[in-house]
C-alpha cells in the first residue's frame, strides 16, 4: 500500500474524530479541545516514529543498492 494513502487516511481519521468529538462532547469546549490536542499530539508522535522508520528503511536499502552497484562495477572492471 502506498504510504501517501496511509498518511492521508490517518489525517482524515484525525479530522473526522476531532469533528465528532466537538459535536458530541458532553464537556466544556476548553476541556474537549484539550483532549483533542492531546490525542492529536499522540497521533503526531506515532506518525513521526513511523516516518522515521520508513526513512531509515529507505536509507538502508539505498545504501545496500549503492554498495552492490559499486561491487558489480568493480567486478566488471577486473574482467
Amino acid at each position: 500500500m502506498n504510504s501517501g494513502k496511509i498518511i492521508l487516511g490517518v489525517l482524515g481519521g484525525i479530522a473526522a474524530g476531532a469533528i465528532a468529538g466537538i459535536l458530541l462532547a458532553p464537556e466544556k469546549g476548553s476541556k474537549t479541545r484539550k483532549k483533542i490536542m492531546d490525542k492529536g499530539k499522540g497521533y503526531a508522535d506515532d506518525m513521526k516514529i513511523k516516518f522515521e522508520d520508513l526513512y531509515q528503511n529507505a536509507t538502508s536499502k539505498h545504501e545496500n543498492v549503492l554498495q552492490d552497484s559499486k561491487e558489480l562495477f568493480k567486478n566488471n572492471e577486473m574482467k
